[in-house]
């Protein structure tokens, strides 16, 4: 519903400026319009299809780690973190699987893989609720987690970036140069988030396994910045880029390698996986074509443009750098919509080139904060609980902390 009044207002607002500039004698402005209609229509559409090869090789990597049992190994590793979180769910019960799952899935980025398990915990954790259409402390913990995880592996935004910067004539361009950076980002608003939920429902942090993944996340980060910080900023985002694509090559190397070692048909599984590749890439498109097209109208008539300089006169009367604020609105929309926020990014991307210090900000931002009202809507509904109680008010303070820890961590990185 939120979307429908954003999309509606595009619309309008463009429409209603460009009434204006004609009246002020700019008899080329509709022109202007159409065209931008028509090219970002055929501009969602190449892209959508630009990400069938990508997704299909994903998905298909991701079932041969699941039969191999990679997934369910890190799964089990992450459980104790997990289980001081959610005390209400019995040692044991199927519900705390779910949740590893659903959670180790959000960190590949893979988005379709984990909703259909964030669902499957959803009703599990719904068994264990007393109060039927009130959602529990475990529910709640849980969807806010879901909308401010960890994101290993930002792989659709890599992908995007990919198939933009083959437009754009780049060549040697490296989609993954932003996988430290957005990891980074992606922990500052878990932590927000794990902050929020644990001030709230009053949760000891201060345990074993919690200040364990905590030291070691951050001694890891750190150290690599550490290193990294030595360097130039072309010279790091050239590393970040190395290390971005040896985490996505090792992930497909181990899962292959761990199939092929359980003596599985390493083959046909990929190719079962694979086959969602094209039903996942074919889904977006209209939703990608009416955003963009939406966005074109806005941006044609200057409605952008007015947007993105009034917030810049009151970030530079602050005395900052006006730099990030084209991204801004990719943050402000993934709290809406993940398909808007995606087509607010390839704005900015094709916009201002997506090896941009804009374009690399937004496609951090993009990998690194989630559709709040959605996953809410989404997964309560899926067991009827009307009554979400602090859920999204926990939600929404992990997307503010994530959207300035993601325009902090791109300053430090690219500037």
């Amino acid at each position: 519903m939120i979307l429908n009044h954003v999309w509606v207002a595009f619309i309008l607002l463009g429409f209603a400026s460009a009434l204006v500039q004609l009246a002020q004698g700019d008899l080329g402005v509709f022109g202007r319009v159409m065209s931008g209609i028509f090219d970002m229509a055929k501009t969602g559409f190449d892209i959508s299809l630009g990400l069938v090869g990508v997704m299909s090789l994903w998905l298909g990597v991701m079932r041969i780690g699941e039969q191999a049992g990679v997934i369910q190994l890190f799964a089990r590793a992450l459980a104790p973190f997990f289980a001081r979180l959610f005390p209400e769910i019995p040692r044991g019960h199927p519900a705390g699987g779910s949740i590893v799952m659903n959670l180790s899935a959000n960190m590949l980025g893979l988005d379709n893989a984990a909703t259909p398990l964030g669902l499957k915990a959803m009703r599990e954790l719904q068994e264990l609720n007393p109060r039927k259409d009130t959602a529990s402390n475990a529910m709640v913990t849980f969807l806010v987690l879901n909308t401010a995880g960890i994101t290993l592996i930002p792989t659709s935004v890599i992908a995007l970036r990919q198939s933009i910067a083959a437009e754009q004539g780049l060549t040697g361009f490296n989609g993954a140069d932003i996988f430290l950076p957005t990891l980074i980002a992606t922990f500052i608003s878990f932590t927000a988030g794990l902050v929020a939920v644990a001030a709230w429902q009053r949760i000891n942090l201060l345990c074993a396994p919690v200040l364990l993944f905590f030291a070691g996340f951050i001694g890891l980060t750190g150290g690599l910045y550490a290193w990294l910080s030595q360097y130039p900023p072309t010279r790091m985002a050239e590393l970040v880029g190395l290390l971005g694509s040896m985490a996505v090559v090792s992930v497909i190397v181990l899962f292959v390698a761990a199939g092929a070692w359980r003596r599985l048909n390493v083959y046909e599984a990929f190719v079962e996986g694979a086959k969602e590749g094209f039903d996942v890439a074919v889904r977006i498109i209209p939703y990608l074509i009416a955003i963009l097209v939406a966005i074109s109208v806005f941006r044609s008539t200057g409605g952008m443009d007015a947007l993105v300089n009034l917030v810049a006169r009151g970030v530079a009367a602050l005395g900052l750098d006006t730099d990030f604020v084209p991204a801004l609105p990719v943050g402000l929309m993934k709290t809406l919509s993940g398909s808007g926020a995606r087509g607010l990014m390839v704005d900015v991307l094709k916009t201002y080139g997506v090896d941009s210090f804009q374009g690399r900000l937004a496609s951090i931002i993009q990998g690194s904060t989630e559709t709040t009202f959605y996953v809410l809507a989404v997964y309560f509904g899926s067991v009827d609980i009307k009554k979400t109680r602090h859920a999204l008010a926990c939600g929404l303070i992990a997307d503010a902390v994530g959207l300035a820890g993601a325009i902090a961590v791109a300053y430090l990185f690219y500037r």
